[in-house]
C-alpha cells in the first residue's frame, strides 16, 4: 500500500489538492498496477513561518 506524504506551503486551493491526488493515484495505478484503493496521500500545510531555508524563515 503506498503511503504519499506531501509537505508543502500552505495556499493550494482544494481543488488543486484534488487534482494532485487524482494525478499521483493514477501514476501509481499504472506504474505498479495497484488498484486506487491501496493509494493513501497525505498533504500537510506548513505556513511559512515554520520552515527555514538557508537560516531564513520562508515567511515571517
Amino acid at each position: 500500500m503506498p503511503i504519499v506524504n506531501i509537505d508543502w506551503l500552505e495556499g493550494r486551493t482544494v481543488e488543486q489538492k484534488r487534482k494532485l491526488a487524482e494525478e499521483i493515484t493514477d501514476s501509481f495505478v499504472k506504474n505498479t498496477g495497484c488498484p486506487p484503493e491501496a493509494v493513501t496521500i497525505i498533504f500537510t500545510d506548513h505556513p511559512g513561518h515554520e520552515i527555514a531555508k538557508a537560516g531564513k524563515l520562508l515567511k515571517g
